[in-house]
């Protein structure tokens, strides 16, 4: 049998889960299951500033199905993208709650109706292009975008949407409406349901949980008799959008300045749902892919302002429908873009998605807003708390949007009209201004001390911009404990400077610990004092053993570690090395020693050398939290409370 020389071999090229295409019926699953989870959102906006403009019920019916086509265009411009459009991510498109309150100012300036919507048209066309045109420099700020903030926007926009959730599941979708005991109860069983489909059923059920949900949610209140199929009798059958529709836009330069600030909040909010959604696809999200999602926008808006829509971003909603499903195709997006389209122009099927009753909606809505903000908890996952600037990033964001959130008209207090409403009616907006201010103040302006690595506060606090600057002989005097005076370790760890983080520098001492030569490992490991000893000169190692009282045993137990020492340096020549903290009693600790004497002599370099790292973390994260009382007095309370 000859094999075939490599050239003739065929090449099998497996693509990335977001682009694959599935099946012509999973397709359209998957995209109904995303337009019934999109479009409650999708629709509040005309309906918004129709009552507040004073449109008539046919401007407003001409509004929503234009507002469905548009969205539709723009998630399959974002999805599938062309030329350098579009992220290629199954993100979809929805019109941005943040220019509901600047559109209203605008339409009702320009004495509303159908006129107010041509200046809010011509505004919302010139932030389109302006967005199109700023996305390559957007996209270089992208350094300015770490985990604490993108984790901490992400976060924001899940909490910051559980209240809408909540709105639709007890209000009936109507803000400060009373509250429905008969609402709750559907949303509690439509929530019930995609849990249990998610924990009985796998493979395709499952990732169709929060689309049955729905459908059985809106079974239960039409038998019930509380879901309203009229309005579906009455729509037409098709329904054309006619570009320009309103008449030709004018352009006023206070509306296009101020629709201009929407876009660029927008673009934050883009920004955190492109790495959110690129966290759940496991997809690495770079400066490229930022601007091309910001393209995506620009152009999307363009064609809103010309189709009678409005400005256009990417729906958190969906984000959090991807990570429950577990569907990362962006085809399945592009599939709702398409029913979107279809929808938009048969007013009669928008009617039946419309007919779903508010509970239900906000049942499945809880799931998926919560699943966002566990995204957003994932990514502060890989922020260093150690570092006290990050910790007041995200406290002080997350507490600010909060406090909108739960403050019903905050706005109204501050100065500033409509440009403060723009900040302070919006959670997510706020929250994420400030995330992005706090870390250009402490991490991009002025100099850079970086976090404190050792020291005590009322003392001489050590910060990393000092290590990177430190003589040998400083850096010996600051960290030589770690390893119980030996200097090779020291030399190496120097040596390996500059370090860009706390977890960078720790790396070092691990690097120059694990890189020694068998006699280094020696002389390191002879240098430990025995556990138990009476005599113990240095404070590090106190504090290593005094965390199970060695120091404080009574004669029979001190016997017994004394017989345990001796036994295992005549066997191995150096001494019994553990980290004491690692281990659970003295106990345990004797049985360890018993299990470790009967290694060779190779093996337990090895093991106790595994043992000289823990116990070098250790020491190094006392540095630390002396340096940091206030993160490890929190650190220390949830230890108490069992977390």
């Amino acid at each position: 049998m000859t094999t075939a020389p490599p050239e003739a071999r065929t090449r099998v090229s497996i693509k990335h889960p977001v682009d694959q295409v599935l099946p012509p019926q999973k397709l359209a699953i998957y995209g109904f299951q995303h337009v019934l989870a999109f479009y409650a959102g999708a629709v509040i906006v005309p309906i918004l500033l129709a009552g507040a403009i004073g449109l008539t019920d046919e401007q407003l019916v001409h509004l929503i199905n234009a507002d469905l086509f548009t969205c539709g265009i723009a998630s399959i411009i974002q999805s599938v993208g062309f030329w350098k459009i579009g992220v290629r991510l199954p993100l979809l498109q929805g019109v941005t709650f943040t220019a509901v309150s600047p559109m209203i100012a605008i339409g009702t300036a320009a004495g509303g109706g159908a006129v107010g919507l041509t200046y809010i048209y011509g505004a919302v066309i010139v932030a389109g292009l302006f967005t199109f045109f700023i996305a390559p420099y957007f996209g270089r700020l992208i350094r300015f975008f770490p985990p604490v903030v993108t984790g901490s926007v992400i976060a924001i926009i899940g909490i910051s949407l559980l209240p809408v959730a909540a709105n639709d599941a007890v209000r009936d979708g109507v803000p400060g409406g009373p509250i429905s005991g008969k609402g709750l109860a559907y949303a509690m069983f439509t929530l019930t349901v995609i849990v249990i489909i998610q924990r009985v059923f796998k493979g395709f059920m499952a990732t169709i949980a929060v689309l049955a949900g729905l459908v059985i949610g809106t079974i239960a209140a039409t038998i019930l008799g509380d879901a309203d199929f009229s309005t579906v009798s009455q729509s037409d059958w098709v329904g054309v959008t006619t570009p320009l529709y309103f008449g030709i836009p004018k352009f006023s330069l206070v509306a296009i300045l101020s629709m201009i600030v929407v876009m660029l909040i927008t673009a934050v909010e883009t920004t955190g749902d492109v790495f959110a959604t690129g966290e759940i696809v496991e997809k690495r999200v770079g400066q490229e892919d930022v601007t091309r999602a910001l393209r995506a926008d620009g152009l999307a808006t363009f064609i809103g302002g010309i189709f009678n829509s409005f400005p256009y971003t990417c729906f958190a909603e969906n984000v959090g429908l991807v990570r429950l499903t577990g569907i990362k195709s962006r085809w399945v997006v592009a599939s709702a873009g398409g029913i979107m389209i279809i929808i938009g122009l048969i007013p009669k099927a928008g009617a039946i998605a419309a007919s779903i009753p508010h509970a239900v909606l906000g049942g499945a809505a809880i799931a998926m807003f919560a699943t966002v903000a566990v995204v957003g908890f994932q990514m502060l996952g890989r922020v260093d708390f150690n570092d006290h600037r990050n910790v007041v990033i995200v406290a002080t964001s997350v507490g600010l949007a909060v406090l909108v959130v739960v403050t019903d008209g905050l706005y109204k207090v501050v100065p500033g009209g409509r440009w403060s409403e723009m900040i302070f009616n919006s959670g997510i907006t706020l929250g994420s201004i400030t995330a992005i201010g706090l870390n250009l103040i402490f991490f991009h302006i002025g100099k850079d001390f970086g976090p404190a690595v050792a020291g005590a506060p009322g003392q001489r606090l050590v910060r990393l911009d000092q290590v990177n600057k430190m003589s040998l002989e400083e850096f010996s005097a600051t960290f030589s404990g770690l390893f119980q005076d030996v200097p090779w370790a020291i030399e190496r760890a120097h040596g390996q400077r500059p370090f860009s983080d706390t977890e960078d520098l720790r790396a070092a001492f691990q690097e120059a610990l694990f890189g020694a030569t068998p006699e280094e490992q020696e002389e390191l490991l002879r240098s430990y004092p025995d556990l138990g000893s009476s005599t113990l000169t240095r404070a590090e190692s106190h504090r290593d053993q005094s965390a199970l009282a060695l120091d404080q045993m009574h004669d029979e137990d001190y016997a017994l570690f004394e017989d345990l020492n001796a036994r295992y340096r005549e066997k191995f020549g150096f001494t019994y090395v553990a980290a004491v903290r690692s281990v659970g009693s003295r106990r345990e600790l004797l049985e360890n020693g018993e299990v470790r004497l009967q290694h060779s002599p190779s093996q337990e370099r090895t093991t106790a050398m595994i043992e000289v790292g823990k116990i070098v973390n250790h020491r190094f994260d006392d540095l630390v939290a002396e340096a940091n009382p206030i993160q490890t007095a929190r650190t220390q309370r949830y230890d108490e409370l069992g977390y």
